[in-house]
């Protein structure tokens, strides 16, 4: 414990608390979800020509929409276990779904079950302080609906997706359910890259610092860094199975001309994927090159320090035969003995340095 605050206090860029928000999840240990106080419910019923936008705060509102004849998109903001079990029970989602929907710190996934296609990641934000956040998101496809489930009323992705179903005309409106389950997960794993481009900036001002200075705050950021590295991998490998799980399904709920579409969000994810690894590898080469820069700095030091020693050599040799406690010393009376040893102390390293850079040693 004082180690920690004594290394907080010496760098404050050191965050030992954020390695234990990283590492500390035990799947053995059921966690328990904080329910939100209240929810947003925020539904899109739509075909070809028409579109309606409904906001509710009650689950019950969205009963009606069973079975509709159009296309449903149905986003709900806030998790209470009392409520996911009604949508559940309404939709006839199976309760084991409705678990992993409450569930908390899951890996991504994708799962199939009476009828309906369910699929778990992560949305992915950076803070003002360059950390990577996460925020769950499970999205269960059905026959003409699609319901998402989030924790955070206040953000997500699906701006762009909102105002594409708003435009008359556009290919989501035309289309069916998997589709807009497509569209959604596209814009999930699109957003990656604005993620993967902030932390890119990140690394470009820690190597550009790291070959200025690259002092020890420079190793904290470099340890800072890869902890978030690692929040990125942990959440963005995994999406590479689950969308492949949409390519490879036989669902009657996905037509053969939406396949195509999971296969170019299964081509972004594993871009993806290279730039985490590419990311990894590049921080592995900034702690090379921050030790590397080290050493040749403790080399130049003990270098200089070196040469020093080896030029008050003769000096001190001169200084130590004439400071004998002789009584019979040659030159000791000389009236410019004192004049003669410390030219001598003087000529002799003017000399040895001649010689060094003769030989090319500095």
């Amino acid at each position: 414990m004082v180690t920690r605050k004594y290394l907080q206090m010496i760098f404050p860029v050191f965050n030992t608390k954020r390695t234990k928000e990283i590492f500390s999840f035990n799947p053995t240990v059921i966690p328990t979800r904080e329910e939100a106080s209240e929810i947003k419910i925020q539904v899109f019923d739509y075909n070809a020509t028409e579109i309606h936008e409904k906001n509710y705060t009650k689950v019950e509102d969205c009963f009606p929409y069973v079975n509709n004849a159009n296309v449903t998109w149905i986003n709900i903001d806030g998790l209470r276990k009392a409520d996911v079990e009604k949508i559940c029970l309404q939709f006839n989602i199976h309760f084991l779904l409705g678990e992993d929907i409450l569930s908390v710190g899951q890996r991504p996934k994708m799962d199939e079950m009476e009828g309906m296609m369910f699929c778990l990641l992560n949305m992915l934000y950076v803070n003002k302080a360059g950390a990577v956040e996460t925020e769950q998101i499970s999205m269960v496809l059905g026959k003409n609906f699609v319901i998402s489930f989030q924790d955070d009323a206040d953000r997500d992705v699906f701006d762009g997706l909102r105002n594409k179903l708003k435009a008359n005309g556009s290919k989501l409106r035309q289309s069916g359910a998997d589709y807009l389950c497509y569209s959604l997960l596209d814009m999930i794993v699109d957003h990656y890259f604005v993620v993967m481009e902030n932390l890119s900036e990140q690394i470009e001002l820690l190597e550009e610092d790291i070959i200025r200075a690259g002092n020890a705050r420079s190793l904290a950021r470099i340890n800072n860094m890869r902890k978030e590295l690692i929040v990125l991998k942990r959440n963005v490998l995994p999406v590479r199975e689950l969308v492949n799980g949409f390519i490879r399904s036989d669902s009657d709920l996905l037509e053969e001309r939406t396949i195509k579409y999971f296969k170019d969000v299964y081509d972004h994810i594993v871009q993806a994927t290279d730039l985490v690894e590419n990311y990894r590898d590049m921080m592995m080469s900034m702690q090379d090159l921050y030790l590397n820069k080290a050493n040749m700095k403790l080399n130049e030091v003990m270098k200089v320090m070196a040469i020093v020693t080896c030029l008050l050599a003769p000096a001190t040799v001169i200084g130590g035969i004439f400071g004998m406690n002789f009584d019979s010393i040659p030159s000791i009376h000389n009236k410019y003995g004192f004049f003669i040893a410390v030219g001598l102390m003087l000529f002799i390293p003017l000399w040895m340095v001649r010689i060094f850079r003769k030989r090319g040693w500095f």
